[in-house]
C-alpha cells in the first residue's frame, strides 16, 4: 500500500490508493469519486494508472536542406500488432532526473543520432493516452545540419540499436500520409512543422 494521495481538486475524493505494481515503470490502484456534470459527487469507480515519467521528443530540422532527421528503433509495443516492429520516430527520452525538457531534447539528439541541436521550437505538450497513464509529453523542433548526420547510435547499456535516417520533409509527410510513419509524436511535430515551415525558416536561416 502506498501512501495516500489527496487530490489536487477539490471535486475529486480519492477514497483508495495503492501500488499494485513497480518496476521500470508502476501501476497504480485508485477507488475515486468525482463531481459529475449535473454538480453532485458520483459513486465510487475503480481506476488503474500506469505511471511513467514525462518524456521529451524532438524532430531535428534542417532548414538549409529543408530535411529531417528521424531514427529507427525496435518498439516492444508493436511487437503484435505488425510484423515489423521497428518504428520510424522522432528523438525522444524520458525526463528521469531534475533536467530540464530542453535539455533532455539536447542529450536524446546526441545520444540517439550524434546531433549538436543548435536551437529548440516548442511545439506543444500533451498527454497521449490520459484514460489509464499520467505521462505528459513535450515536443520540440530543434535546429541542426543533417550535413554529416547517418549511421546506428544509441546507448549499449540500455540495450539501444538505433539507426538514424535523413529525409527530406515532404517525404516524411508523405511518410505520414501513407502511414508509415505511425506514432504520435512524430506525426504531431511533423505535422506542425508542415504548418509553420516559412515562419521556422525564415527565424532560423537568419541566424
Amino acid at each position: 500500500m502506498s501512501d495516500f494521495k489527496q487530490a489536487k481538486s477539490p471535486d475529486i475524493e480519492i477514497v483508495q490508493h495503492e501500488t499494485a505494481f513497480k518496476g521500470f515503470y508502476r501501476l497504480d490502484k485508485y477507488q475515486l469519486k468525482h463531481r459529475q456534470f449535473a454538480g453532485n459527487m458520483g459513486p465510487v469507480i475503480n481506476r488503474e494508472l500506469f505511471v511513467r515519467p514525462d518524456a521529451v521528443c524532438v524532430l531535428p530540422y534542417d532548414p538549409q536542406t529543408d530535411s529531417v532527421v528521424l531514427v529507427e528503433q525496435f518498439r516492444i509495443g508493436a511487437l503484435t500488432k505488425s510484423k515489423h516492429p521497428w518504428l520510424l520516430e522522432i528523438v525522444a527520452g524520458i525526463i528521469d532526473t531534475d533536467e530540464t525538457p530542453q535539455q533532455v531534447a539536447r542529450r536524446e539528439a546526441l545520444e540517439e543520432a550524434n546531433l549538436q541541436l543548435q536551437e529548440l521550437w516548442p511545439v506543444t505538450s500533451y498527454y497521449p493516452s490520459p484514460g489509464g497513464s499520467d505521462e505528459y509529453v513535450h515536443l520540440f523542433v530543434g535546429k541542426c545540419s543533417t550535413k554529416d548526420a547517418g549511421g546506428v547510435f544509441g546507448l549499449a547499456e540500455e540495450g539501444e540499436d538505433i539507426r538514424v535516417h535523413v529525409w527530406s520533409l515532404d517525404a516524411a509527410l508523405a511518410a505520414v500520409k501513407d502511414g508509415r510513419i505511425d506514432n504520435a509524436a512524430s506525426i504531431i511535430t511533423l505535422q506542425w512543422l508542415a504548418l509553420n515551415k516559412q515562419e521556422v525558416v525564415s527565424l532560423w536561416q537568419a541566424k
